[in-house]
């Protein structure tokens, strides 16, 4: 049987661990050349070398431009092209009306929002027609959340950059699309609560609650998810936003 991504070339931003890990590992398995980045090179050099062959990490802070620029001119020097984008690097906090503070506003905008934007936009030479971009929302873009009103706003920004994109890249036959997990069992959903390991577990016994079908989704069916948009299979598939959340948007 062929393989989804055979002689394609994906970026995963934000590929140490989680769904983008999990990602990556996929995309390499269907065949990809994956380049992955992270902020820390310790954890990036694990990631690598537990995707195996197909994959190259290169060191990156998607908040800083200077630092996509190198990343994209060794992926032009490389292998001259990019055929997948997956722009999953970001994050955020919880903090309440009342208690939030600018850099909380600042870092998780550029996290969320500015390092999108750009991740994408210095993407654009090396993509052509046919090439894939996901971005990774959240179903907090759609919900409120208590605590979590400055994260929300920030996927609901990526989800909107989707929708415009995709009339600005028309001619072009790229495609745009956003992936919107729901609560997903990650260390960075677990550190929400803390460093306490029970405090840890509450939380995401307390999501799974919320969820129809009663559990966390895994990274790896995030990672089903992306593989699909990615792939062929989605080539009429454009700007719009795939839950994978185990239903709890349709509730």
């Amino acid at each position: 049987m062929a393989r989804k991504l055979e002689g394609k070339i994906a970026l995963v931003t934000g590929a140490t661990s989680g769904i983008g890990l999990a990602t990556a590992r996929r995309f390499a398995a269907e065949g990809a050349h994956v380049y992955i980045t992270g902020r820390r090179e310790a954890e990036l050099e694990a990631a690598v070398k537990s995707i195996g062959a197909g994959a190259t990490g290169v060191r990156v802070d998607s908040t800083k431009l200077a630092e996509l620029d190198r990343l994209y001119a060794q992926i032009r020097e490389e292998k001259g092209r990019l055929d997948v984008l997956f722009a999953n690097a970001g994050g955020g906090s919880m903090l309440p009306l009342g208690s939030i503070t600018e850099e909380h506003f600042d870092d998780t905008f550029d996290r969320n929002v500015k390092g999108t934007l750009f991740t994408v936009q210095k993407a654009l030479p090396l993509l052509g027609k046919g090439s894939s971009v996901i971005l990774t929302g959240s179903t907090a873009g759609s919900a409120g959340t208590a605590a979590f009103s400055v994260y929300s706003a920030s996927k609901a920004a990526v989800r909107a950059f989707a929708r415009s994109w995709i009339l600005d890249l028309k001619d072009r036959g790229i495609r745009v699309n956003t992936i919107s997990p729901g609560a997903t069992r990650t260390p960075g959903l677990a550190d929400l609560a803390g460093p306490d390991a029970a405090q840890q577990q509450g939380l995401l016994d307390y999501l799974a609650t919320l969820i129809p079908m009663g559990r966390l989704g895994e990274p790896d069916e995030i990672a089903s998810a992306a593989l699909f948009l990615a792939s062929d299979d989605s080539s009429f598939v454009n700007g719009a936003e795939l839950f994978v959340d185990g239903g709890q948007q349709q509730v």
